[in-house]
């Protein structure tokens, strides 16, 4: 390289950016040990702004366009450098581009769970997560408050900046929205609305405009999805606990018979399924039912008032009372034996299902007759 070629490139006589990843909110052009010649020429394209930087200071803004650079549309480094009679010569200053087009499609989330108090569960711990779009307003202001103050240059970090601002705000507005943990998912649109406001005054303060906010989804930890699951199971059978322990009961048989001891160990399951039943009876709707005694001395239970149901006995307990219906369609699904022991109102004592008329069987075996006297 000549002594000419060396002195040339000490300066700068073009100034422009060509955004090739599309997705670069800010650009420094490299200067370092340069000097940019009076006369460059800037061009600054479509969905552009350029900003000249003196000493850590946002000074000219330049929008869409071709400038040759002179004192007269450098009117701020001008003052700022006391050219007061014009100014010739090669001068330093870092020049920032700012991609002004809208960015869509940026994810926010909480990296960890918010915590929120409800009105139904008490303290619950909440995961959201969404998408928005923003552009640039204000270079100057987003030079000062994050480009050129914390030193953020690169969009992962200006986003990363942004995301946990939108996880503060999305606290704060839960918190005070006052919505229960169950109506959240209806509400999407109307928290969205809300928060898009507390965050849009955020961005404002950075030179930055939000133009589009959605909440995709807030999930609940798995725990409380699952009571709202056996409270929803609560509400389709109209709030009658006697239904929901006997549906209860029939789960745990169900899953006792795929246990390697099949139905031979129904009576555990069995007797967890109704204390489950009970259990979330009580916490729902302050009441339980509590399954019959075992029979004293072979004397049959007293017969539930409501039409007729079954008892049946399993490894020396009995459980019920249970519907018919429902005790046809447990023997049907082989969650029953179907020489299990049972017991209906007006029956002689105890006796195996299938010797019933309504299970297919023939009418039970009187018991023999009194002793005479």
């Amino acid at each position: 390289m000549g002594l000419f070629d060396k002195i040339s490139s000490q300066f700068i006589d073009i100034i422009e950016w060509l955004d090739e990843s599309n997705n670069t909110l800010v650009y420094r052009v490299p200067t370092y040990q340069q000097e940019i010649k009076m006369g460059a020429q800037l061009t600054v394209r479509e969905n552009q702004v350029a900003i000249f930087i003196n000493e850590g200071k946002a000074a000219d803004l330049f929008g869409p366009g071709r400038y040759e650079l002179s004192t007269q549309n450098l009117p701020v480094l001008t003052t700022l450098r006391s050219w007061k009679y014009g100014f010739n010569s090669p001068f330093k200053a870092e020049v920032y581009f700012f991609n002004t087009r809208t960015f869509t499609e940026l994810k926010w989330g909480t990296a960890n769970p918010v915590m929120m108090r409800d009105s139904d569960f008490g303290m619950v711990r909440i995961s959201a997560f969404g998408m928005y779009a923003m552009k640039v307003s204000d270079a100057k202001i987003l030079f000062n408050t994050i480009v050129g103050t914390q030193g953020l240059t690169t969009t992962e970090d200006i986003i990363t900046q942004l995301r946990s601002t939108i996880v503060s705000r999305f606290s704060d507005a839960l918190g005070e929205s006052g919505i229960s943990a169950i109506d959240l998912a209806a509400r999407y649109d109307e928290l969205g609305l809300e928060l898009k406001q507390k965050v849009q005054a955020d961005f404002g303060e950075f030179g930055l405009e939000l133009t589009r906010f959605v909440i995709e989804n807030i999930s609940l930890p798995p725990e409380v999805e699952a009571a709202i699951d056996q409270r929803s199971k609560l509400g389709v059978l109209g709030g009658h606990m006697q239904q929901y322990t006997q549906m209860q009961a029939a789960e745990a048989i169900g899953k006792a018979a795929e246990n390697p001891g099949g139905i031979a160990g129904a009576g555990v399951g069995l007797g967890a399924g109704v204390a489950m039943g009970q259990a979330m009876g009580q916490a729902f709707q302050g009441m339980g039912q509590q399954a019959p005694p075992p029979p004293a001395g072979g004397a049959p239970p007293p017969p539930p008032a409501g039409g007729t149901q079954w008892t049946i006995a399993v490894e020396g307990k009995t459980y019920g009372p249970y519907a018919e219906s429902a005790l046809k369609q447990m023997v049907a699904s082989g969650q029953v034996a179907s020489d299990a022991m049972a017991w209906k109102p007006g029956a002689a004592g105890w006796a195996p299902l299938s010797t019933f008329a309504e299970f297919g069987g023939g009418a039970a075996m009187p018991p023999p007759p009194p002793p005479m006297k």
